[in-house]
């Protein structure tokens, strides 16, 4: 997310092929680099065909010519670049000072300062809105946007905010102010992402305030593992009382009311707040000091309150509305048209230009009008609802209290309910809204009838029209089922209990106007219009009218599928399977007729499918890629996450980027969505860059409340060691109900000699190779001793659990895999590739044959280490971030572009490659050579493949194509493509 200011490290490549040895290349020009000299490393390797020419353009896509490199910057690049040739072989160059960390003293540093705004109370324009991040699938809680003409406030920043934003163009970089209503992935779940995406806005950044009970302390401890220290922020903990505001300027004053579950008490002083500016990279210990108090108050019946139990109440009271300047009398005291009539306005007197008096506001103004008054409420459970009745501090915003004056009482004029359904549908919760007298309600808490509309148009449309074309990859989203779902609980709940209190649902973008006065009230006018998969069909049939021969066409794949099925021997030596080619030898006639081109297509390529998918069924296993961008989630792409369904065995994740768990309600439908996360056999997460793994507390959190009553196992999560720091600062906020092993413990090496050592009866806790299998795969690995990546490795791994592999190698039986292996990988420190293999099974003649082999690369260089591990794989996935002719930022970055990730695949002799994490300047379809790609898919979001479509899959991607023939690249994200990539 932040953007790479000095970009020093190049190798051209012309490429193809990579596999081994690795060799130091070292590149020094005092006058085009900033340091002395940087090294990049190669792959020398033998080819096996020629070298890649320049790919031809994609006919419907247009090649970016603004890359993040500036004009300048590739002049200045290429005077850098040597071009290394030997004889036979090819170069494959990576940033190693990336690889190992050593990169961050390359980027400037920043000092991220807090923004500092000139702010008129006067003439303003103020609302509140909500934003209804989560709320089609209710993983996260919605947000409040405080608006202010030079000044903005969010309540709650959970997942898929910056998402929402990016949607429906709310510009997160006037944001001041972030604060949280609990502090719980539910509400926080999208902070990290957000805070590195404003971190790397402009050259300087933006900085926020982040305000929140005192639980925040466990989170900012969390985020601190993985958050670089450029970026900056600064926290706020409001206390117990709100009889003085924590923010207090020209436009709003802002109080806070802590409420806890019923019988807690106040067992810490009750100072109104502290500030502090926290770094979270900074290696001094911010928390040393009694910055914030402790995180657990006691009960009365002894028990302590959880941390995440404490909610907060937030009171935003505009200032009064002056009355009328009456511009008679101010000029009959003397005054001349000037600054001093604004002064007067903002409440302050001044001295008359032509008598000899003060001027005070009263003299010119009208009777003044109270300010305007906004509650956003957060009772999460009945047991706060107990706490919220009582709380006396609000007595002063009842029409109905007899507990003060006439002139104390102040009108409240809209109340925010976040609360779920289960808490305000309760009859006392209706008469406390009761009391605010004829204060606007609104109602954007988790209710069933805010999921009829998708808050991500952009993304639901695309899905539409990918189902259209090809239902197979792309079984209908689940928000579309949703509105037919009329037998939710909490349905039931709203019809058999009466509302005491009139309200309004919380819809998506529903503005209450603040400022000006004559517009104060609620304005529907921004509430998108709801859509319908019969509606986008419609606009796609009339954009594209050969889209339905198309769709015919892809039907018919799966019918010669079958047929072939049918028509197998048994015996796998003799299957033959005959492919016809996707694509005509004549690229440059447009593929719009495709089944004219197949017809006539004058080669053909025989392949024979791998022995694994002989007998295979449709619920042995499948695919389903839930996020497929890079950096930062997009308008139709969310960050990296791929469900690996087992079916009756259970299931994996592979990587958990933000909204992940969206995702999973948007594939599988709410109650689907439930049931996935309960299959979790286990997790497994490359790398600690944050688009790959902030989605995983909210997924665990989920986890254990959904088992909470049943008899389980926590779930594994395999990750490298820097996530454990992470998990085990966030367990102190919420219980994640799981168990931890480094993907440095499954390596193959370290497999081998778990298992030796398990033979032996060896209970050694360290997890260090016995014997020889010590040695196992060493030669080869791209971290061995002597290798450039040697460094790499100097840090020790800390003693592993021996039981907890024993329980790694019954998740795994049980699920009916023989093998989950972790590979090294280049790209930043501690960054893993997995191979997933299935257990051997009975065809239908009786003979054992092979299960499947599934690779995924997470992020990477083309590197030795992956391809000898996908050696024969059925399925890889690859990351492809840039196009071809963005090698120099691939190797920048320690990234693939689509040609290398291919090359990758026909290397290592796999069956199928499924490309992915591309970057977000594809917003839709990414830049490809069509004449590599006879075994190659392109994965959108939410695309399921079944290990049993196997064979069909690289054919539909002509029609992909065809699909996405009239887009373009897009620009708006170029700033973000930062550390996260």
């Amino acid at each position: 997310m932040l953007q790479i200011s000095n970009l020093k490290l190049f190798l051209k490549t012309k490429t193809n092929h990579f596999p081994f040895p690795l060799k130091p290349y070292f590149l020094s020009n005092p006058k085009t680099l900033h340091k002395p000299f940087s090294i990049l490393t190669k792959t020398t390797i033998s080819s096996s065909s020629s070298s890649r020419k320049q790919p031809p353009k994609f006919h419907s896509l247009r090649t970016r010519n603004n890359s993040t490199f500036s004009k300048n910057r590739k002049e200045m690049a290429s005077e850098s670049m040597e071009e290394v040739k030997e004889e036979g072989t090819s170069v494959v160059g990576f940033n190693k000072r990336r690889a190992e960390g050593k990169d961050k003293n390359d980027k400037p540093k920043k000092n991220l300062q807090l923004k500092t705004r000139k702010l008129n109370p006067v003439s303003t324009t103020s609302y509140v809105q909500i934003l209804g991040t989560g709320m089609d699938t209710q993983d996260t809680s919605p947000s409040v946007l405080l608006f202010f003409d030079k000044q903005r406030f969010i309540f709650n920043a959970g997942e898929g905010l910056q998402r929402y934003c990016t949607e429906h163009k709310i510009k997160l970089s006037k944001v001041d102010h972030i604060l949280l209503s609990r502090v719980c992935s539910e509400t926080a779940g999208g902070l990290p992402g957000l805070l590195l995406t404003l971190a790397g806005m402009g050259e300087e950044g933006m900085s926020v305030k982040i305000w929140g009970s005192s639980d925040l302390q466990h989170l900012i401890t969390a985020m601190r593992s993985f958050i670089p220290h450029s970026a900056m922020f600064h926290t706020g903990i409001v206390g117990e009382t709100p009889t003085e505001p924590f923010i207090d300027n020209e436009v709003v004053k802002i109080y806070a009311i802590l409420i806890r579950p019923s019988s807690s008490v106040q067992s810490y002083d009750s100072s109104m707040l502290h500030f502090s500016s926290v770094g979270l990279g900074d290696e001094r210990n911010q928390f040393s000091e009694p910055l914030f108090p402790p995180a657990s108050p006691a009960r009365i019946d002894g028990s302590m309150v959880k941390p995440g139990d404490i909610s907060v109440i937030y009171v935003c009271e505009l200032p009064e509305i002056q009355g009328k300047f009456d511009l008679e009398k101010a000029k009959a005291l003397g005054l001349k048209p000037g600054p001093k009539y604004r002064d007067l306005q903002c409440g302050k007197s001044v001295k008359s230009d032509k008598q000899n008096v003060m001027v005070h506001p009263g003299d010119v103004l009208g009777p003044s009008v109270p300010g305007p008054i906004v509650l956003v409420v957060d009772c999460p459970t009945v047991s706060h609802l107990q706490e919220l009745l009582s709380v006396q501090s609000l007595s002063c915003y009842y029409a109905d209290s007899v507990d003060h004056r006439q002139h104390d009482f102040k009108c409240v004029n809209c109340i925010i309910h976040l609360s779920p359904s289960s808490v305000t549908m309760t009859a006392a919760y209706q008469n406390w809204m009761k009391r605010f007298g004829r204060a606007q309600h609104i109602m954007a808490g988790h209710e069933e009838k805010n999921t009829e509309i998708p808050i991500l148009k952009s993304s639901a449309r695309t899905a539409a029209r990918l189902n259209y074309l090809c239902p197979q990859f792309f079984p209908a989203s689940g928000f579309w089922s949703l509105q037919h779902l009329k037998n939710f609980a909490p349905d039931l709940i709203e019809d058999s209990i009466p509302k005491l209190c009139d309200s309004i649902s919380g819809e998506n973008l529903i503005k209450f106007h603040l400022r000006p006065y004559t517009h104060l009230g609620l304005d529907k006018s921004s509430i998108p219009a709801s859509i319908s998969s019969t509606a986008v069909i419609n606009e796609l049939l009339s954009e594209i009218p050969d889209i339905v021969h198309s769709a015919k066409e892809i039907s018919q794949l799966w019918v010669g599928l079958a047929e072939s099925e049918r028509a197998k021997p048994h015996t796998p030596e003799s299957v033959v399977m005959t492919e016809e080619p996707w694509i005509s030898a004549d690229a440059s006639v447009p593929n719009i007729i495709i089944d004219e081109k197949i017809r006539n297509a004058s080669t053909e390529i025989i392949s024979c499918p791998p022995s694994c998918l002989e007998d295979i069924t449709r619920e042995d296993m499948e695919i389903v890629l839930l996020g497929t961008g890079s950096s930062q989630p997009s308008k139709y792409r969310n960050v990296s996450s791929i469900y690996v369904n087992l079916f009756s065995k259970g299931s994996l994740l592979l990587d958990c980027g933000e909204g992940t768990l969206g995702q999973l309600k948007r594939r599988f439908g709410v109650k689907g969505a439930d049931d996935a996360i309960r299959s979790l056999r286990c997790v497994w997460i490359s790398h600690i860059h944050a688009d790959h793994h902030t989605g995983l507390a909210r997924i665990l959190s989920l986890r254990r409340e959904l088992l909470s009553g049943d008899s389980h196992e926590p779930l594994l999560v395999i990750g490298p060691r820097q996530l454990k720091s992470f998990l085990d600062a966030y367990q102190r906020l919420e219980d994640l109900d799981m168990q931890f092993v480094n993907c440095s413990e499954t390596t193959e090496a370290k497999l081998a000699s778990f298992e030796r050592s398990f033979e032996l009866g060896d209970s050694s806790p360290s997890g260090s190779p016995v014997g020889t299998g010590s040695t196992l795969n060493i030669e080869k690995s791209l971290f061995a001793k002597g290798s450039p990546m040697q460094s790499y490795r100097k840090r020790p791994t800390s003693p592993v659990d021996t039981k907890i592999l024993k329980n790694l190698k019954k998740v795994l039986a049980e699920a009916g895999l023989e093998a989950l292996i972790s590979i090294p990988v280049v790209h930043c420190p501690y960054a893993y590739g997995i191979v997933v293999k299935a257990a051997e099974r009975t065809n239908r003649a009786g003979k054992t044959i092979p299960g499947w082999k599934l690779v995924y690369s997470g992020d990477t260089r083309p590197c030795p280490e992956l391809i000898e591990a996908s050696r024969g794989a059925t399925v890889l996935i690859h990351e492809a971030t840039f196009e071809d002719g963005m090698v120099d930022e691939a190797i920048a970055r320690n990234h693939s572009t689509t040609g290398e990730a291919i090359d990758v695949g026909n290397s290592a002799d796999v069956y199928r490659i499924i490309l992915t994490h591309f970057s977000q300047r594809y917003p839709k379809i990414p830049v490809f050579d069509e004449a590599h790609m006879h075994k190659t898919c392109i994965a959108f979001d939410l695309m399921s493949v079944n290990v049993a479509d196997l064979p069909v899959l690289p054919k539909v991607v002509p029609y992909f194509k065809l699909l996405f023939r009239n887009e373009m690249i897009s620009d708006e994200v170029d700033d973000f493509l930062g550390p996260l990539l």
